[in-house]
């Protein structure tokens, strides 16, 4: 089905029930309610992240987007991981490689607990999710099983989920989903790939993009790199019915990013203003045990990036969180997953910018 950019455009708002084409990427650790309500606010489609909330917050969160949102659409997102096998000796052989920096913070290794992290969606979840049937509900790392997807079906709730590839994207399409958002390599946080976790084989957004687009007949949504209306006219221009955006919104007011992360953001989006080399972004594996686009730091020059002793995801999080504590008391972002994508060039870092603005500027992408 060939469709003009006006077309696209309107087919996905038609569906989201949104006024605006753009969506707020889902960012656990950076955001709650308030910045995906202020999106929605300005027409755009707001989005919780819910895999990191205990049952508890997730409950406080949704409530607060059913009473507030004023009958606008919103998003809540949650993965769709196959929790794995804890390894023993793989756990060691992890737990070793972080000695030196236990002993350096004086933490007993023997005291740091075992865990998780994130959950995948469950049917618990869908328990206590569907007393708010949520307008649009996103999964992360493929799909629930068949009996959770049709539950949420059930609801009323259009599904998005994402694609690294044009393999997944059709897999995706014959599942039924709503839209598909095809995540370029450029993106911040965990990539959302579930056929193959093979990276060296994914694209940037702009070259995944029009293959997507033109491999499947539902709307694709493009993220990865997209930060100001330049981008997101040009995701238009490639085929895109509208564009996920999550880096540009991280300095936002309503945004819960943390000291030492807005910090982070703040230095290299300077350095990138005033022609300095860049502290630059790369995947990782070190804080989750899966593949996430974050600045680099200390952690990742020293063991690594892509360290072969990592649980697999999301096992590598509590060993290393008691380090992220230790070095956050004190300043520093050593052992801090600071997602962003690759783009920074547009935060605003010499005043607080509220995420309405940021909406709008992206927005204005829509009519270039």
């Amino acid at each position: 089905m060939s469709l003009t950019t006006d077309a696209r455009t309107r087919r996905l708002t038609a569906l989201l029930g949104t006024e605006l084409p753009i969506i707020q990427a889902p960012m656990a650790g950076s955001q709650g309610s308030a910045l995906a309500l202020a999106v929605c606010a300005t027409g755009g489609l707001g989005s919780l992240p819910a895999a990191a909330l205990t049952p508890e917050a997730l409950r406080a969160e949704l409530s607060l987007l059913g009473e507030q949102s004023q009958g606008r659409p919103w998003n809540v997102n949650f993965f769709c991981h196959q929790p794995p096998v804890p390894d023993a000796a793989r756990e060691v052989a992890w737990r070793q490689s972080l000695a030196p920096y236990y002993a350096e913070y004086g933490i007993d290794p023997a005291q740091v607990p075992t865990g998780a992290g994130r959950s995948p969606f469950s049917a618990a979840l869908a328990d206590l999710v569907e007393e708010f049937r949520p307008p649009v509900v996103s999964f992360h790392f493929g799909l629930p099983a068949p009996d959770l997807l049709a539950r949420v079906r059930g609801w009323g709730s259009k599904i998005l989920s994402s694609a690294t590839t044009v393999e997944e994207a059709l897999w995706l399409e014959r599942q039924g989903v709503d839209a598909v958002i095809a995540q370029g390599l450029e993106a911040g946080g965990h990539r959302g790939h579930f056929l193959s976790r093979e990276v060296s084989t994914q694209m940037g957004t702009f070259a995944l993009l029009p293959q997507i687009a033109r491999a499947v007949r539902i709307p694709v949504i493009a993220a990865g790199g997209i930060v100001d209306a330049a981008g997101v006219a040009a995701a238009l221009a490639l085929g895109a019915s509208g564009v996920q955006a999550g880096t540009a919104y991280l300095l936002c007011t309503e945004a819960t990013t943390s000291p030492v992360h807005r910090a982070a953001l703040q230095a290299e989006a300077r350095r990138i203003a005033q022609g300095e080399t860049p502290r630059g972004t790369t995947l990782t594996t070190l804080f989750t045990g899966g593949a996430a686009r974050g600045l680099v730091n200390r952690a990742m020059r020293e063991l690594g990036p892509l360290h072969n002793a990592a649980p697999a995801f999301p096992l590598a999080t509590a060993a290393i969180t008691p380090l992220r504590a230790a070095a956050e008391k004190t300043g520093l972002d050593d052992f801090s997953p600071l997602w962003c994508g690759q783009n920074l060039s547009a935060l605003t870092v010499d005043r607080g910018i509220s995420a309405a603005e940021v909406t709008r500027a992206l927005a204005r992408g829509l009519h270039d």
